[in-house]
């Protein structure tokens, strides 16, 4: 019996390493498959791409002619509540991560098991900026009204909205600091659909350079060297 219960132990190891194995070759080699940016003039929004050196967000103006963020995503959904942020960062990630996993020592093997197989719920988090610097982590990129337009769409997509059409403020005292917000979601995280997958689909959606597919921020941030 121990020897059968060794041998079924070892495949078991053997089976996940090699998918550890080929995950990670997957998202190496399909990260460095470059989809490229659409040929269009007249570029008038500026838009970042920002990572805290593992998650991706999408960081656009508060207010333009094209959309008003802070009607939905509103600054007194922050601690701050101040009405003079500029702009605005938001990822998509798995609920469980975001509310539940202030640091990777909270992390609890059951949130980590629903994030990787898809069965936990989505939340975009929200994050106001006076300023942004660009550097290494964040990236600018000019796109076309019509881009913005579609990105808009996108992101607007992935909210949740309550029967009037509201998206839904998330209240937790999990929040990173006083400038930020959590919003119900729509989507499922998993290991093949991650933060940086949304985002990575983000820049797809409007005509920007993006990976063919990357669970990992490096992957995007490695087209925009």
């Amino acid at each position: 019996m121990l020897k059968k219960l060794l041998k079924y132990a070892g495949l078991t190891f053997l089976f996940l390493a090699g998918f550890v194995a080929v995950y990670l070759l997957s998202a190496f080699l399909l990260s460095r498959i470059g989809i490229s940016s659409e040929k269009t003039e007249g570029k008038q929004v500026a838009i970042y791409i920002k990572t805290n050196g593992v998650h991706t967000d999408i960081v656009v103006p508060v207010r333009s002619e094209w959309m008003d963020w802070s009607r939905q995503l509103r600054f007194d959904h922050t601690l701050a509540k101040d009405t003079s942020f500029r702009f605005l960062g938001m990822g998509w990630g798995d609920k469980g991560f975001y509310l539940e996993t202030p640091t990777w020592a909270d992390l609890k093997a059951s949130v980590a098991f629903k994030a990787a197989t898809g069965l936990s719920t989505t939340a975009i988090h929200a994050t106001y900026y006076y300023r942004i610097d660009e550097d290494e982590t964040c990236k600018k990129i000019l796109v076309s009204t019509d881009q913005y337009r579609r990105l808009i769409n996108y992101i607007t997509g992935s909210l949740q909205k309550d029967p009037a059409g509201k998206v839904i403020n998330i209240k937790t005292n999990a929040n990173y600091g006083e400038t930020d917000a959590f919003y119900e979601a729509n989507g499922s995280y998993s290991m093949f659909h991650t933060c940086n997958t949304w985002a990575n689909n983000a820049l797809k959606a409007c005509g920007q350079k993006a990976c063919f597919w990357t669970p990992f921020d490096w992957g995007i941030f490695y087209h925009y060297k």
